[in-house]
């Protein structure tokens, strides 16, 4: 999750002029005419334009333009409400000749590219990759799984995915844990859903801050996709909580466990630590930028622990006072999320049939280029020098036994804007290996061994899932039943969640409410949507 920034161009330019010079032999013989330059090829690139970026002046913007001899024409809009954005601007017919878009804030989903693609409004990639994009080639040849992500059941290859063997990423819904609390309070890292209970308690109760105010916040989160809502986590003790669609697999068969017994008993629990105020009620509604304010509280320390996928999402000045604690054993399971390695399935590019040969050809060669090593360090971070440098000796890289290559420049936890790069949207291809070439120090509480500090806190996560699980990640769904797939999907999503904060508040009671609940699931046609899901379980299947 590096929000680094680059420089390239300089030395380049010192070279050619340099090589100019030398050609010339020193001489007063004079060149021809120069050759007249083509114009360049106009694009239209719809676009999340992220704060502190403007795409049309970015430098990263600028390299490509030149290097390719194009003018974007860039439709960008504010993160707020993307998904609703795009799908105006596909259903108005006035769209884009190609969407780069940001995977974390929205992207076409397999859906989509079944749909858009059956009608023709978005363009296969199979006959551009293989002629212009050597790299995007190689690499899916070389990536079985990058290739599954990429191809849907007709063969076709509808838009890339991005792609990052993000590890820490793999299993996002990690709690942290003050530990300067549990030193002053005589604590071990609780291991089971009582001992987290417990230890809740002691922080509300026992001033771990020491300021003779009861003003500790002993458990908080936020609402977004980063592992920071606290449900998935705490449920993990009871049923599996994949914290996106409720599946669940046994004995290869798809069903769901919102509708468990296991299920109203992690609700009771966590309705037993909401009802003694051990969870923070904005837990349940505010964004992360609320979650950090909790954590940065300026007077006095008043966080106990958060969930997230890592602490620079809560905390900034106080890292190193949290440290992650492995999955809670309950009375049933000691789960942990797993994301099909941090991977979203869907795509953030495609091309468009609005798209001229021509702009097709220059957009598949600028993604080429960012398949490249230097191509997605300088898409992502800027120019060399800006964001990140080349190591210094006895600098070692993330991956042990490879070699560094790149080293940040700007710290997680102050990720100045520089407009130099294009931040989440250039990430396109970050295999384990392009990862594992950047520094990182062997100290994991430096600023530069961020990376490594997260590797060893997921470690305390792997193994744990179950033997088991759905695989969302590689599942293509029958395009003639997508678009029921999805609006159930949504409903009943939807109606899980509020119908689970509900008793968790109170708003429901477990004891009278929990059959017409499960009824509720029936009537908005649960077993249609495991149907359809255990029909793309089982064509994944045969497709691999």
């Amino acid at each position: 999750m590096k929000r680094s920034r680059i420089r390239f161009i300089a030395v380049l330019c010192a070279v050619t002029l340099l090589l100019g010079a030398c050609s010339r032999g020193g001489g007063t013989e004079e060149s021809g005419p120069a050759l007249p330059q083509p114009a360049p090829v106009e694009i239209s690139v719809f676009a999340q334009q992220e704060t502190g970026i403007d795409l049309k002046t970015n430098d990263f913007t600028k390299l490509i333009e030149k290097k390719f001899n194009v003018k974007i024409n860039w439709e960008s809009i504010s993160p707020d409400g993307a998904k609703e954005k795009r799908q105006i601007s596909l259903a108005g017919g006035d769209y884009p000749d190609a969407y780069i878009l940001t995977a974390y804030i929205d992207q076409f989903s397999q859906s989509d590219l079944l749909k858009y693609g059956k009608e023709g409004v978005i363009l296969p990639l199979n006959a551009l990759i293989e002629q212009y994009a050597p790299n995007i080639k190689a690499a899916m040849e070389k990536d079985m799984t990058l290739k599954a992500f990429s191809k849907a059941p007709d063969g076709n290859i509808y838009g890339l995915a991005a792609y990052s063997q993000c590890f820490h990423c793999s299993y996002p819904n990690k709690m942290w844990v003050n530990t300067k609390w549990l030193s002053k309070l005589g604590l071990a890292l609780p291991k089971t859903t009582a001992e987290f209970k417990a230890m809740l308690e002691a922080f509300k109760k026992s001033d771990p801050n020491g300021n003779g105010i009861p003003d500790e916040v002993p458990l908080s989160g936020s609402i977004e996709d980063f592992g920071v809502r606290i449900i998935p986590y705490l449920m993990n003790g009871f049923i599996y909580d994949d914290d996106s669609n409720y599946l669940a697999m046994n004995n290869g068969k798809v069903d769901m466990v919102a509708n468990k017994p296991q299920w109203k008993e992690g609700l009771a629990y966590i309705k037993s630590l909401y009802d003694e105020g051990l969870i923070d009620p904005g837990a349940f509604i505010q964004n992360a930028e609320a979650l950090k304010r909790i954590g940065d509280n300026a007077d006095t320390p008043i966080l106990g622990a958060a969930a997230g996928m890592h602490p620079a999402i809560f905390v900034g000045g106080r890292m190193k006072d949290y440290a992650p604690i492995p999955p809670l054993a309950g009375p049933y399971a000691a789960n942990a999320t797993f994301d099909g390695g941090g991977i979203q399935p869907g795509a953030k590019f495609v091309i468009t049939n609005k798209a001229s040969k021509e702009a097709q050809t220059a957009l598949i060669r600028i993604i080429d280029y960012i398949y490249t090593p230097e191509g997605q360090t300088i898409a992502q971070s800027g120019l060399e020098g800006v964001g990140w440098r080349k190591p210094a000796a006895g600098e070692a890289a993330l991956g042990e036994g490879v070699e560094p290559k790149f080293a940040s420049l700007i710290p997680i936890n102050n990720a100045v804007p520089t407009n130099s790069g294009w931040s989440g949207m250039a990430h396109f291809y970050m295999p384990r290996e392009y990862r594992d070439s950047w520094v990182a120090s062997k100290d994991i509480y430096a600023l530069d061994g961020y990376e490594r500090r997260l590797i060893e806190a997921t470690q305390l996560y792997e193994g744990h899932e179950p033997a088991e699980m759905f695989p969302i990640w590689r599942v293509w769904l029958d395009p003639a039943e997508a678009d029921e797939a999805g609006i159930l999907h949504t409903n009943l999503t939807n109606y899980i969640d509020q119908s689970t904060l509900q008793f968790i508040t109170g708003d429901l009671n477990l004891d009278k409410d929990w059959d017409s609940y499960v009824d509720g699931l029936e009537n908005m046609q649960a077993e249609r949507y495991i149907e359809m899901m255990q029909k793309a379980y089982d064509q994944s299947r045969t497709n691999k």
